[in-house]
């Protein structure tokens, strides 16, 4: 009979379910630790304890141990395990036994304080810029197509609350786009799937359009500048205003032909559309003078003479008279050859060339064809050259022209008192370009004003006195005999260069009140001490006229009062368009009070009266060589210098003797002219 094996003991405790031994339970094996941890001896153990030494002699301990610096730890399951960095560190065992592990629950602390950025002075921060902006320069400088986004690093270094930075960022940029900037406007760029252009080609594009857009933004920049209150500390001419203000002027003259030249205008415009004549206004005057002077093209003209004159209509004319003498410096319009008004221009009719008599050229069609290739080429680089047609010139010249002088009709008709002087310098600088058909009221409009100018003064002074002195708002003082002047300048070059003759036979104009009304000023005028001033002469006022203290504005803008004098006396005595029908009483009523004023007026003006009556004695020396003769006589009477008509001075009842004075005069130039105009009346 077999025998069954024995069963062994089975020495391991059973397995969980799970698959693992059954751990004891936490009472019991801390109950094990009380029974034990009487008889333990920490010190003694610690003291026994090897020591972390650097003797490379000492034993050799765990790996486990020496990279965590922690002894392992057995687990429940029996191996050794070493402790995470993150373990919570035990101060002592009792902290151990109290607390249950994982279930501790800590005590809030709080937040860390973030370090605050260590504040940088502002003189430190200003060179920081300087040097930001001097490298992106030089990138710039050096190649600028590789660095298209330069322009918007450069703009984002001014948007720093330091006015100093903003400053240095302006001026910068106003550098850097001016070097930059092409002869050529560039074009908006246009999305065509169909055009292949090339790596080169593209990068120029891309470049192209960064410089325009980093443009734009700089000169919106320059206008939210310019309009801004100066701040406290800002001394005057250095205020970020200024700044501005100066870097569009700068542009504006630099490159006027580029893209949003109309910003740049705008921000001149609003700035002379104040009356506070400081620094700032100058160098917009002086930007705008030299852009009409300047300008072959005319697009800019026309641009910036329509923004003047729509500025100066909104704000009722009420700008400062250097604001309208722009116009006088428009180099446009002394080279049109129409004839304008306020609302229409006239050109001049060219004979058409028959095509009979153009001999035709034969032509293949191959010839044909590149023919017309060869003229849409010419037209697409006229476009990218920014050159302008004989036709487009034409007609952006009458267009700016009629712009003036609606504004100069506008002005007379509204009869602004600070502004007449200066509309009629513009009369009479382009009076050759008015047309003939508006000649009468043009003439009505000057005989109005030359009638109630001494009564409109008068009024005017009247009501000044009666206000208080304290009112520094004197502004303009209207000086009506240069107004007089000025006027009969105008009507007699209205007839100038032209056929005026038949145009004053068929349209009845009669400038006998103007030639009356000069000769009862000429008095007047030789003892003017401003004779020979202009507006940019220096000299002493007198301290006890109504005029002292800097209040005074000279109507003389580009002549002198002694050169319109000359001019009104040319017209009068030596008309261009018929020199022999000026009738022997008015030469000889003209030549007597010339003579007399001579002895008053100062040297210059006393030659060129000299110089003017020796042309007169070449032209009519027969009709009025009697008056050097005091024995004969022609008329009967006595002569009236103060008459209120030419006629009515009887001029041929008196006798020239003021030359036996003039002999004795200081100056050896008059007695020069003096000798010259005797031996002229001698040979007549």
């Amino acid at each position: 009979m077999a025998s069954h094996p024995s069963k062994r003991r089975r020495l391991t405790p059973p397995l969980s379910e799970a698959g693992q031994e059954s751990a004891p339970s936490d009472a019991k094996v801390q109950k094990a630790f009380f029974k034990s941890a009487s008889s333990w001896s920490l010190e003694n153990d610690y003291e026994s304890r090897p020591r972390k030494g650097k003797n490379k002699k000492d034993k050799k301990r765990d790996p486990a141990e020496e990279v965590s610096g922690k002894l392992p730890v057995k687990t429940a399951q029996g191996s050794w395990v070493v402790q995470d960095d993150d373990t919570r560190s035990i101060a002592s065992d009792e902290d151990w036994l109290e607390g249950n592990g994982d279930n501790e629950v800590l005590p809030d602390e709080p937040p860390a304080p973030i370090p605050e950025a260590p504040r940088i002075s502002e003189r430190e921060q200003i060179r920081r810029a300087q040097e930001e902006l001097a490298q992106i320069a030089t990138k710039l400088n050096e190649d600028p197509e590789e660095h298209p986004g330069a322009f918007k690093a450069m703009a984002a270094v001014g948007e720093n609350r330091l006015v100093a930075i903003q400053k240095l960022c302006l001026v910068t940029q106003m550098a850097v786009y001016k070097d930059l900037i092409p002869g050529y406007r560039i074009r908006p760029a246009t999305d065509d799937a169909k055009e292949k252009l090339s790596k080169d080609v593209k990068r120029v594009r891309v470049y192209e359009q960064s410089l325009v857009s980093g443009y734009q933004e700089y000169l919106k920049t320059l206008a939210k500048y310019a309009s801004a209150r100066p701040v406290g500390y800002d001394r005057p001419g250095n205020k970020i205003s200024s700044i501005a203000i100066t870097c569009a002027c700068t542009l504006l003259n630099s490159v006027p032909h580029f893209n949003f030249r109309t910003d740049l205008l705008k921000i001149l415009v609003r700035k002379l559309s104040t009356r506070v004549m400081d620094i700032e206004f100058v160098k917009c005057l002086k930007a705008m003078e030299k852009l009409f002077q300047d300008d072959e093209e005319g697009r800019p003209s026309m641009e910036a003479a329509s923004l003047l004159s729509k500025m100066m209509r909104a704000r009722e004319y009420s700008v400062d008279e250097s604001v309208l003498n722009l116009f006088l410096h428009l180099r446009l319009l002394s080279e049109f050859s129409g004839k304008a008004s306020h609302d229409s221009v006239t050109r001049p009719t060219e004979a058409p060339v028959s095509k009979k008599n153009k001999e035709k050229v034969f032509r293949t069609k191959k010839e044909r064809k590149m023919l017309k290739e060869q003229k849409a080429a010419e037209k697409v680089m006229a476009v990218a050259d920014a050159s302008v047609s004989h036709e487009e010139r034409d007609y952006m010249q009458s267009e700016t022209l009629k712009m003036v002088f609606a504004t100069y009709f506008r002005i007379l008709k509204a009869r602004v008192p600070n502004l007449m002087g200066a509309v009629l310098e513009g009369l009479a600088k382009y009076a050759h370009l008015i047309n003939q058909q508006f000649f009468g009221d043009l003439l009505e409009a000057l005989k109005d004003l030359i009638r109630y100018s001494d009564a409109v003064l008068d009024e005017d002074e009247e009501e000044e006195d009666e206000d208080d002195d304290e009112d520094d708002g004197l502004e303009n003082v209207r000086d009506t005999s240069r107004e007089a002047l000025l006027c009969t300048v105008t009507a007699f070059a209205l007839l100038a260069g032209q056929d005026a003759h038949n145009a004053r036979s068929d349209l009845h104009l009669d400038l006998s009140f103007f030639i009356t009304n000069l000769f009862r000023c000429l008095f007047s005028l030789s003892v003017n001490p401003d004779l020979e001033l202009g507006a940019k002469s220096l000299h002493l006022q007198d301290p006890d006229s109504a005029f002292a203290n800097g209040r005074r504005n000279f109507r003389v803008n580009l002549q002198t009062t002694t050169v319109l004098l000359m001019r009104c006396l040319s017209g009068v005595l030596l008309p261009p368009w018929n020199i022999r029908s000026v009738p022997p009483l008015r030469l000889a009523a003209f030549t007597k009070q010339l003579m007399s004023a001579t002895l008053h007026m100062p040297e210059k003006s006393s030659q060129a009266v000299l110089g003017l009556l020796h042309d007169v004695m070449h032209t009519h020396g027969k009709k009025i060589n009697s008056m050097w003769n005091t024995e004969e006589r022609k008329g009967d009477g006595t002569f009236k210098p103060l008459s209120e008509t030419v006629e009515g001075s009887n001029p041929f009842t008196a006798t020239v003797w003021e030359g036996e004075l003039l002999r004795k005069h200081y100056c050896p130039k008059v007695k020069e002219g003096l000798k010259l105009l005797e031996k002229k009346v001698k040979a007549a």
